[in-house]
C-alpha cells in the first residue's frame, strides 16, 4: 500500500489533483508513523514537491492532519451508521458493522490510525477533531451494545458499559491484525470474524450456571 514518490513537479499538475496526491501521501505518513513522528519533508518527498508547497496548500502540519482526518472520520462514521441501519440492532449487527469498517478501510488501511492516533498534541485542533469523531462512533456503539444486551435480557448499565469497552478494543485489535495481513480481503475478514464469534459463543458458559 506504499505510495511511490512522484517525479512530477508542480507545473502542469491541476491544483485539485496535487491536493489529492498530498492528502493521500500525508494520510499514509500519519497513519503509519503517527502524528508526532510524521515528517512534512517525507510527505513532500512522497509526492515529489517541496515542503513549502505543502504549507501553501494546507498550512501547518496540524492543518494538514485535520485535512486528512475529516474524510477518514466521515467515511468510517458513515459506514458504521449505514451498517447499523434504521431497524434496530440484531445479533447480526456487530458482524455487519465490522464488514462495513473493513470495506471502508480497504486500500487505505493505515487511515484507521489517523483517527485513533495517541500522539496528537493534547488540546489542539487535531486532538479535538479526532476526539469528536471517536465520540460519535462510540455513541453509535453504545446504542448498539445496549440494545443487544436488552435483547439478551440484561438492563444493567454496567453490563452495557463493559461491553462497549470490549467492543471498542475488539474492533481496534482486529484492524491491527488485518493491517499485518494485507492478503486478507474485507470479505475474508468478515468470514473470519463470523467464525470467531461462533467459537466465542460455543466457549461462553450457559446462562444461569
Amino acid at each position: 500500500m506504499a505510495t511511490p514518490p512522484s517525479k512530477a513537479g508542480t507545473k502542469g499538475v491541476p491544483r485539485e489533483l496535487r491536493a489529492r496526491q498530498i492528502l493521500e501521501a500525508a494520510t499514509e505518513e500519519f497513519g503509519t508513523r503517527g502524528y508526532a513522528a510524521a515528517s512534512l519533508p517525507a510527505i513532500a518527498a512522497r509526492v515529489g514537491v517541496t515542503k513549502t508547497l505543502l504549507h501553501q496548500y494546507f498550512g501547518t502540519k496540524e492543518d494538514l492532519y485535520v485535512a486528512c482526518l475529516v474524510p477518514v472520520g466521515d467515511r468510517l462514521l458513515g459506514a458504521v451508521r449505514t451498517a447499523m441501519g434504521p431497524d434496530g440492532t440484531t445479533p447480526r449487527t456487530p458482524l455487519r458493522v465490522l464488514e462495513a469498517i473493513f470495506t471502508a478501510l480497504e486500500g487505505r488501511r493505515e487511515s484507521w490510525f489517523v483517527l485513533y492516533d495517541r500522539t496528537l498534541p493534547p488540546g489542539g485542533q487535531a486532538a479535538r477533531a479526532a476526539a469528536g469523531y471517536r465520540a460519535a462512533v462510540d455513541r453509535l456503539a453504545a446504542a448498539g451494545t445496549a440494545e443487544l444486551l436488552r435483547g439478551a435480557g440484561s438492563a444493567d448499565p454496567l453490563d452495557a458499559d463493559a461491553l462497549l469497552y470490549v467492543w471498542r478494543d475488539l474492533v481496534a485489535t482486529l484492524v491491527r491484525w488485518w493491517v499485518k495481513h494485507p492478503e486478507q480481503t474485507p470479505e475474508a475478514m468478515t468470514r473470519r470474524c463470523a467464525r470467531l464469534f461462533a467459537a466465542a459463543a460455543v466457549l461462553a458458559p450457559e446462562s444461569g450456571r
